[in-house]
């Protein structure tokens, strides 16, 4: 009983997380499942696709109201995803449950060290196109960028190439279904960093790459689903369904620095955890 209510809690705030920034439902639940609920790492990383597609299916309903979704792009990404997916998930259960977290300690903290940079160059130019105009406080500037997603005429970023978004979809799959997550700790990124997505958008978009890649990933690790507490994870991922519901509303009131700084902290503080489990 008592890892069942854990469960519901920590669902609920991994759903928020989800909810605001489009990513984080995978990266949170893996180290949840393994540290703090016991699970193996190849059966908490199945769990988590369940988690995930679940979270990102309720997610998904606020970021489509207000056009936060790319779906010609993001179909085009996420069926891409496809062939790097099954690859991945049929190599990761050829590796060691304690490299597997290794590794994915390692990427998780390189992609934090991006976003960060990201952020903190998006904060620079908000600080100074707020001292550019007439007087105007912040709040304005953080008003205005709220609005980005949903006025249709503002501009959302560069329109990535095909090549592009195909080759950064299939890496993208490869990653996803190796350490079997949703993908969109590497989908958002990938968006925002490589393919010039607005970040409000990228987190959008993610959650449809997230559904897709999730499907994937649960369907070629099909064998080992019998397996699976499913209580724990169907209570997890009701908690994170409710909380993702909550987690988009609350993401249309920050600036888009804040937003792409708590996602490289979040990665950062997550990646710090899953190195010293695997140390201690």
């Amino acid at each position: 009983m008592g890892s069942v209510l854990l469960a519901a809690v920590i669902g609920l705030a991994v759903g928020v997380v989800v909810g605001a920034l489009g990513a984080g439902g995978g990266i949170l639940a893996v180290p949840v499942l393994v540290l703090l609920l016991g699970q193996d790492p190849h059966a908490a990383t199945a769990s988590s696709l369940v988690i995930v597609l679940l979270t990102a299916l309720a997610s998904l309903v606020h970021r489509a109201r207000t056009r936060e979704v790319a779906w010609r792009q993001g179909l085009v990404f996420a069926l891409c995803t496809t062939v790097g997916g099954v690859a991945g998930s049929r190599a990761s259960v050829l590796v060691d449950g304690t490299v597997l977290l290794a590794a994915f300690a390692l990427l998780l903290g390189a992609v934090a060290v991006a976003m960060a940079r990201q952020g903190l160059a998006a904060r620079r130019s908000e600080q100074e196109e707020a001292e550019t105009e007439d007087g105007g406080p912040a709040e304005d500037l953080s008003e205005d960028l709220s609005a980005e997603a949903t006025d249709p005429a503002r501009p959302r970023g560069r329109t990535p190439s095909l090549p592009a978004l195909v080759l950064a979809a299939t890496v993208t799959g490869l990653l996803t279904g190796f350490f079997g997550v949703g993908g969109g700790f590497v989908v958002v990124p990938i968006l925002v960093l490589a393919l010039g997505m607005g970040p409000r958008r990228a987190a959008g978009t993610s959650l449809l790459v997230m559904i897709v890649a999730s499907l994937v990933g649960l369907a070629s690790r099909a064998d080992i689903l019998g397996a699976l507490d499913w209580t724990v994870t169907l209570v997890f991922a009701v908690g994170s369904m409710a909380g993702g519901l909550l987690g988009g509303p609350l993401s249309a009131r920050a600036r888009v620095s804040t937003l792409t700084l708590a996602f490289a902290v979040l990665l950062g503080v997550v990646a710090c955890a899953t190195a010293g489990s695997l140390i201690l």
